[in-house]
């Protein structure tokens, strides 16, 4: 199993910026791939950014250029972070890390809430 504990949401003016982290601890090990999402009020979660063990990452159109996803390791957890800059009232929402394993095992995290005031 896998614990994901995620801090750092807040309310921020659009133009700001935040950082968003997620320590993952428990079997750190079996993570092939860790992932933010986000669900705004009425709509569906969505993918905001991934990054793979090898360090890859990918990111949704939306967030490109502005938002920055990066992780670091150490022997009991990973920690991965968000970096969100140029924010605009349309990132809005509540933020949940994602951690994915072998055999389609996913674990989520309890969310963190975002908000951008114009």
């Amino acid at each position: 199993q896998v614990q994901l504990v995620e801090s750092g949401g807040g309310l921020v003016q659009a133009g700001g910026s935040l950082r968003l982290s997620c320590a993952a601890s428990g079997s750190i090990l079996d993570i092939n791939t860790m992932a933010w999402y986000r669900q705004a009020p009425g709509k569906q979660r969505e993918l905001v950014a991934t990054i793979t063990s090898g360090g890859s990452s990918n990111y949704a159109d939306s967030v490109k250029g502005r938002f920055t996803i990066t992780i670091s390791r150490d022997n009991a957890k990973n920690t991965v972070y968000l970096q969100m800059s140029s924010l605009k009232p349309e990132d809005t929402a509540v933020y949940y890390c994602n951690a994915r394993l072998a055999w389609a095992r996913s674990y989520w995290g309890q969310g963190t809430q975002v908000t951008v005031s114009s």
